[in-house]
């Protein structure tokens, strides 16, 4: 069978497989967020951290709810990972120091899990399993819980309330991250993924030496990386580690597990907003994204351009052979789509249009499927953008969802758009003009802007993969891309509630012979032109100076 047959296949597999997922998983997500009902470990929670799950919030109570949990879990994080040396299960290693202590925090809490650190060197089992995964689940919570708040400001009105938070925290990490990433781990075990609490033990002989290889809790905290669209790998090699991703099924259940929640949560849009047909709209509009960008990224990689490549079947350098060109290249799309950043191969080694494709991929917003939640309420303010560019072209006052798009909203998802391409220039233009940063490159030219440009897309759009050929673990970079992921994940939400408010406050529109259909392939169209084209227009002189220039030149 020949490489780009086996990949096919693979691509029609892992669509079967979600398409299956697609509709009891959506559904069963839209009653966990609509139910009324507590269970009782529910109600331990509440009644340990002192909240009233029944208490409505209107959008600032709501976002003080987000903010607050989030800088206690930075808080946390940091101090377990400054504490580390006199911990027990440190396995020896000593205290994190302070910019890659607080660089780590903001990454796990921000749902970026960028590593400026080599895994199995540096953190124990106390801060790698009550520390980074219990944040693995804690962001994701987090970020679901804002889009359906979004939702319910699309779904209600003449009302401000939104839910209640901490509600909407408990119960996506209960009802529906624990139970699945339960079942993940001993799926991911079966295949050969390690678990256990083992410390550093030798292997054998290597170049000359004893290899040393640590043990550690490795499938439970792959599963809820993968399916909370973290990233954060137990290893430096991340999910490219025979550890972490043994084999070709695993690697692809992996790539399941990251799409399937951000895929799903548009069929619990439209059932929480009482109309099928527009989950299936946005559905459409991400899907037809991610296979344009997968075929794209298969098709680089694959190209031959030289003997060296014949012979490899396609551009093997910097992947495993146990995945293969496309394995690899469905896995790294469906990273850079999402918010998860797990890889499985080094993107500093792909081709230059592929990396450009990687970067690309984060600056439409990761919203194609995107993040766990993030994804869904990314994707429906560019949506609230597409409906007010046909008001324009029409000249009709823009509705979504039985909601007028008037100047209050459209500012809110005009500062939502311009802030992560704020944060990913202007941050990169001052690594590039200080004198120190340039020295962390391990290219010069066009690929080393590209490492730089990189780094900054992941952490201001809260991916967390890196093109592997930058130094980050300086005090810059640590302090730089921190702020950029804290700001990145935060600065967005408070847009999105204060939106979800302002809409939830409206009385509905009814809808006239004038009235935009969004629920058809017209409208669906108009939204990938409109993500594609507002992308294009931020970063294009920068992507022109990185991965274009040196993928024309190669």
């Amino acid at each position: 069978m020949s490489p780009v047959l086996a990949g096919v296949l693979q691509l029609l597999a892992l669509i079967a497989a979600l398409a299956l997922a697609y509709r009891p998983l959506g559904d069963y997500m839209a009653r966990v967020y609509s139910s009324e009902r507590h269970y009782k470990p529910e109600k331990w929670i509440y009644k340990a951290i002192g909240a009233n799950p029944s208490a409505e919030m209107r959008w600032p109570a709501y976002l003080r709810g987000v903010l607050a949990f989030s800088a206690v879990s930075v808080l946390f994080l940091y101090g377990l990972q400054r504490a580390q040396g006199i911990l027990p299960g440190s396995l020896g290693f000593s205290a994190i120091d302070p910019d890659q202590a607080f660089n780590t925090a903001a990454s796990f809490v921000a749902n970026t899990n960028w590593q400026s650190y080599y895994g199995e060197q540096a953190m124990g089992h106390v801060v790698q399993t009550g520390g980074l995964a219990v944040q693995n689940f804690g962001s994701a919570a987090v970020g679901m819980a804002v889009a359906v708040a979004l939702v319910r400001g699309f779904a209600r009105s003449r009302t401000g309330e939104l839910g209640n938070f901490w509600a909407d925290l408990v119960r996506g990490t209960v009802r529906i991250l624990l139970p699945i990433a339960v079942i993940g781990a001993i799926i991911l075990v079966a295949c050969g993924a390690i678990q256990n609490f083992a410390g550093i033990h030798e292997v054998g002989q290597f170049m000359g030496g004893t290899q040393q290889w640590n043990g550690g809790a490795v499938a439970s905290q792959e599963v809820i990386k993968e399916l909370g669209t973290n990233g954060g790998g137990y290893f430096n090699a991340n999910s490219a580690h025979p550890f972490e991703n043994p084999t070709p099924f695993s690697n692809l259940f992996e790539i399941f597990l990251i799409l399937v929640i951000p895929f799903a949560l548009t069929r619990t849009f439209g059932r929480m907003v009482g109309s099928l047909r527009q989950g299936y709209a946005i559905l459409a509009t991400m899907a037809t994204v991610w296979l344009g960008f997968t075929a794209l990224m298969m098709w680089t990689e694959f190209a031959h351009h030289g003997p060296a490549f014949d012979i490899a079947g396609g551009a093997m350098e910097g992947k495993e052979t146990r995945f293969g060109i496309a394995g690899s290249a469905i896995f790294s799309v469906a990273t850079t789509l999402t918010s998860t950043g797990a890889v499985n191969s080094f993107h500093s080694s792909y081709t230059g249009l592929g990396g450009g494709i990687q970067l690309l991929g984060m600056q439409l917003g990761e919203i194609a499927p995107g993040g766990v939640g993030s994804g869904l309420y990314g994707m429906l303010i560019m949506a609230i953008i597409a409906v007010f560019i046909a008001g324009l072209m029409v000249g009709r006052t823009p509705e979504y969802l039985g909601k007028k798009i008037g100047t209050r909203e459209i500012k809110l998802a005009a500062c939502y758009i311009l802030i992560t391409p704020a944060l990913v220039l202007c941050f990169t233009a001052a690594a590039m003009a200080l004198p120190t940063p340039p020295h962390s490159m391990l290219n010069s030219g066009a690929h080393g802007f590209s490492e730089v440009l990189y780094a900054y897309t992941s952490g201001a759009n809260n991916n967390g993969s890196a093109f592997a050929g930058l130094n980050a673990d300086t005090q810059w970079f640590n302090s730089t891309i921190g702020i950029a992921m804290l700001l990145g994940r935060f600065l967005p939400m408070v847009f999105v509630l204060a939106l979800a408010g302002s809409l939830a406050e409206q009385k509905p529109v009814p809808e006239t012979a004038g009235t935009l259909r969004t629920d058809k392939p017209l409208y669906t169209g108009l939204l990938v032109g409109t993500i594609l084209i507002v992308t294009g227009l931020t970063y294009f002189p920068a992507l022109a100076l990185g991965p274009l220039a040196e993928g024309l030149a190669s």
